[in-house]
């Protein structure tokens, strides 16, 4: 049990519903007041997400259609960390390339976040790809329909700010990225 006066003890834990890139797992928890309840969260793999520069400094985007919002999405290249990944870097590489077959000469951590730390354990490392090029075809998931666009960087600032990007990867990276620049 952990030191710290405000931790939960888990008591018990089963996987209540999985599904290719997720699990819901529920947990029997006692809270630190000494009552037992249960709690249940969203369990997935790392994940990563690439603020991509091409050489004259456009941003590579992908657009795709997002079920649960019913909406095409623009944001930048993102996906899950596999367990061939060599480290998180390197699956950040792969990702940029299968989804937008860019290659990039650099890649930077800019930032890991928590995205939903209230009911999900997930983990988003971000990265600042630099000198990216188009050196191969797209290598799409099953159930991946992406298109594949460079846009200037002011032009995707201003669409984060304007709200016009709803992508929470993407309005976090902009938005970091803006905040500490090439000191990432």
């Amino acid at each position: 049990m952990s030191d710290d006066p405000l931790a939960w003890e888990t008591l018990d834990r089963e996987v209540a519903y999985a599904c290719p890139g997720f699990d819901v797992i529920t947990e029997t928890v006692r809270l630190p007041d000494g009552v037992e309840t249960d709690f249940d969260y969203l369990s997935e793999p790392p994940s990563v997400a690439v603020l991509a520069f091409t050489p004259d400094e456009n941003v590579v985007l992908v657009e795709e259609w997002r079920q649960a919002v019913e909406r095409t999405n623009v944001g930048i290249p993102a996906g899950g960390v596999e367990p061939s990944d060599e480290d998180i870097p390197a699956a950040a590489r792969r990702e940029l390339a299968e989804e937008t077959g860019y290659e990039a000469e650099t890649v930077e951590p800019l930032l890991t976040v928590e995205p939903a730390n209230g009911f999900a354990d997930s983990v988003r490392h971000v990265f600042v790809a630099r000198g990216c090029r188009p050196t191969a075809e797209q290598r799409l998931d099953a159930d991946e329909s992406i298109d594949v666009r460079a846009t200037p960087y002011p032009d995707l600032r201003e669409a984060v700010v304007a709200g016009d990007v709803r992508d929470g990867r993407t309005a976090l990276a902009v938005s970091y990225y803006e905040l500490v620049g090439d000191d990432s």
